[in-house]
């Protein structure tokens, strides 16, 4: 805990103190926190992704249970990204045999946005194991984007032409 985030007064330290038992109370209490625990995040990738209104899935990539660990997440883009644009349908194309994050774990990730590596910021991380088609027949790919210091997300229909700021969110092989 931060003591000074929280604005405790001294007369609020010095009760913390007394009730630990004093000196050595404080001394006892701090050694038994020298264990750090880590949470591991553990990501279900064959759940049911979820379904914005009127839309219904039209490709799901199956991907079992993911052990979030950014380091192991890469921000993939065509050649054709880095120089300029490329057609969607040719960019999923070119994705077939890559291991691409599904919906799932944009998910995980909005709930847990402490977890989004700080380098996504103002990118459009696309996650593109999980294909929507809508009640119009068009099909989507959802991305995860930074609003300010927040994140949401939203998608693209997979007509348009995508250029370098659209990366693909794949595990890394």
């Amino acid at each position: 805990m931060d003591f000074a985030s929280q604005n405790l007064t001294a007369g609020q330290l010095n009760a913390v103190v007394k009730k630990l038992g004093g000196e050595e109370g404080v001394k006892k209490f701090l050694q038994g926190l020298s264990e750090v625990v880590v949470k591991t995040h553990i990501i279900d990738c064959d759940a049911d992704p979820f379904l914005p209104n009127g839309w219904k899935v039209e490709e799901h990539i199956k991907g079992g249970e993911l052990t979030w660990n950014p380091e192991k997440i890469t921000l993939y883009l065509s050649d054709k990204q880095k120089n300029g644009m490329i057609k969607c349908n040719k960019l999923r194309k070119e994705l077939k045999g890559k291991l691409v994050l599904n919906a799932n774990v944009l998910e995980y990730l909005l709930k847990n946005p402490h977890l989004i590596p700080e380098e996504w910021k103002g990118k459009c991380v696309f996650f593109w194991g999980t294909i929507y088609r809508d009640s119009d027949g068009n099909l989507y790919v959802r991305y995860l984007n930074s609003y300010g210091s927040s994140w949401d997300w939203d998608y693209d229909w997979l007509d348009g032409d995508w250029g370098d700021g659209r990366p693909a969110a794949v595990l890394a092989e």
